[in-house]
């Protein structure tokens, strides 16, 4: 049987063949079907019944699996499905760090990004009791960590990324700070610095900031405090840094602790390298986007809409779709598995946001736009809960389901009374279930509709992009919105199609802000400012992304350190972990 070709663009088709075509498949629709019955498998009954559902949710890009499901499933290969990884506590001596290393390099074996918290390694300077030797800190071993990548990279097995954070009162938070400002140091890590209320309070009272260690959470003795500095120096300290080298991120990490429907036994302080998932020891990313251009009815007209009742049923269908993930997947780690069995976390998402918008008719930057992605996230939540509950009452509750503490979560208070309900007589499948990856691949697989919730980067752009020969070719690269448009026979560009560079960044924030309470895990957003941006206005949006409540903030400008954000990947220009070119797909 033959399917009318689904791409409307080389680079697209490209993207499939050299990144998740399996052997022997003739077209894209052979994927899906590969993908949906491996997924499938997890049934105990009506297995062809959900491998026919599976693959009319893939099919049309509707339903977009993070990249490792889409290269991996079905294809018996000994891979995992997860994208991302969060790697266990590093315990201070010298033996368990290199365990710690051991970990990630299988973990990455596997094509797994990972992150680490450093907080728990001694600062420089610091005596070992044990041995009378000096610590050397953990940015020190990060380097370590950094060679380790390079190497598996240098295996030709799938590009590495690491996170790597540090508590805002660790004494070598200044080393942390600016240990990017070299531009050969630390290339594979993003860097981002465990910011809590308590020192944002600090800052806007002028107040001194102790530097202390062990961490208060980590010891029952009280920390020793190994020396204080102004907190208003160590924020425009971690601000400069990100201006002149875009990094480091911040994380706001009581925001993330309070909304944690687990905040009863986790205690959150590092995320999967692009940040949409903040994530406990060994826990894992289970990743997947739905497509908002595939729910745009009567694209560009006057009666332009969102199809929410379609938008909810493939909700409920990709929750499904995710939690069999868990059960069919392989893990690089023990540790791992047990932490997704545990949990059976999730993170279903959006992308194409930016182009749907167009086909409706909205401005990014207008607060119509703003209204109408916080309908759809919204619509997205209730059906992921809801569909979870009833998975619960199929296949049980995740193992660690504790009603009354779950309910007591920040995020679950902000559910409706009719799912809280629901969770405390039937439980829920998933502890967490909603998270906004960047999508940056899978998007551009889908015929380049703008990623995540990110805005349109260009109408009409270049990419270069690696052939199967090894070399760089130049492919021309047209957004979704704008293909659609010219296919409508319509000329020029649609009136709405605004440029990511033509959005302001307060825009990009009020974006985020927006959708942020109907996600349980974390979105993953870049907030892209000219070179010349005043600093001023620079450390503002960091102000106001805490005042909103945000879990992350990261803003982008172009700088001598990391160039553009699309600047082309070669030997000479290495790949950054959070560009474009590098994303959790």
């Amino acid at each position: 049987m033959t399917h009318p070709d689904p791409f409307s663009m080389d680079i697209s088709r490209h993207i499939w063949e050299t990144r998740y075509r399996a052997a022997g498949e003739p077209d894209i629709q052979a994927s899906w079907r590969r993908v949906a019955h491996a997924i499938a498998a997890a049934e105990d009954q009506d297995t062809t019944l959900w491998a026919e559902r599976f693959c009319s949710l893939l099919g049309g890009f509707r339903f977009l699996p993070g990249g490792r499901i889409l290269a991996g499933a079905g294809s018996g290969h000994r891979v995992t499905l997860f994208n991302c990884f969060v790697m266990g506590e590093i315990a201070d001596d010298l033996e368990h760090i290199f365990d710690a290393l051991k970990e990630g390099a299988l973990t990455m074996q596997h094509g797994g990004g990972v992150g680490y918290d450093f907080s728990t390694l001694r600062p420089a300077g610091m005596v070992a009791e044990a041995t009378g030797s000096i610590a050397s800190g953990p940015v020190s071993f990060m380097h370590i960590w950094d060679a380790m990548c390079a190497t598996m990279l240098s295996t030709g097995a799938r590009r590495g990324a690491m996170m790597a954070t540090l508590r805002c009162d660790h004494p070598d938070i200044e080393a942390f700070v600016d240990a990017k400002r070299d531009p050969a140091a630390l290339r594979h890590f993003n860097l981002s610095v465990q910011v809590s209320d308590d020192f944002m309070a600090a800052v806007a009272q002028d107040r001194d900031w102790a530097l202390v260690f062990p961490a208060p959470t980590r010891n029952a003795a009280e920390p020793a405090t190994l020396r204080a500095l102004k907190a208003r120096d160590l924020w425009q300290r971690i601000l400069h840094a990100a201006y002149d080298t875009a990094e480091p991120g911040v994380l706001f990490v009581d925001a993330i602790n309070r909304d944690n429907t687990l905040h009863d036994r986790e205690h959150l302080t590092t995320t999967n390298p692009c940040g949409e998932i903040p994530l406990p020891p060994y826990g894992a990313c289970d990743l997947g986007s739905l497509n908002l251009t595939a729910f745009v009815t009567s694209p560009f007209n006057a009666d332009a809409g969102l199809d929410l009742k379609a938008l909810a049923d493939s909700a409920a269908w990709a929750v499904r779709f995710l939690d069999n993930v868990i059960d069919v997947s392989r893990y690089p780690l023990p540790a791992q598995a047990a932490q997704a069995r545990q949990s059976r976390r999730i993170g279903l998402g959006i992308t194409g946001l930016a182009d749907a918008l167009v086909l409706l008719g909205l401005r990014y930057d207008s607060e119509a736009a703003r209204a109408l992605a916080a309908d759809a996230v919204s619509t997205i939540r209730n059906a992921a809960y809801l569909a979870s509950v009833e998975l619960a009452r199929e296949k049980g509750a995740f193992p660690g389901f504790v009603r009354d503490a779950f309910l007591a979560s920040g995020f679950a208070r902000r559910l409706p009374g009719e799912l809280r309900d629901a969770i405390a007589r039937h439980g829920i499948r998933n502890s967490h279930l909603l998270a906004i990856a960047p999508a940056g691949t899978i998007s551009l697989l889908a015929n380049n509709v703008s990623s995540g919730i990110e805005p349109i980067f260009a109408a009409d752009a270049e990419r270069r992009v690696l052939g199967t020969d090894g070399r760089y070719h130049t492919h021309r690269v047209i957004d979704h919105a704008l293909q659609l448009w010219q296919q409508h026979g319509l000329n020029g560009k649609p009136p709405a199609l605004v440029e990511a560079h033509h959005v302001d960044p307060l825009a990009h924030l009020q974006m985020q802000a927006a959708l942020q309470p109907y996600v349980d895990n974390a979105i993953s957003k870049t907030i892209n400012v000219a070179a010349d941006f005043p600093f001023q206005h620079f450390e503002s949006l960091y102000l106001q992304a805490h005042a909103l409540g945000l879990k992350g903030c990261t803003v982008f400008r172009p700088n001598p350190v990391t160039g553009t954000i699309l600047d082309p990947a070669s030997p000479d220009n290495p790949v950054r972990c959070c560009s474009p070119e590098r994303e959790a797909d």
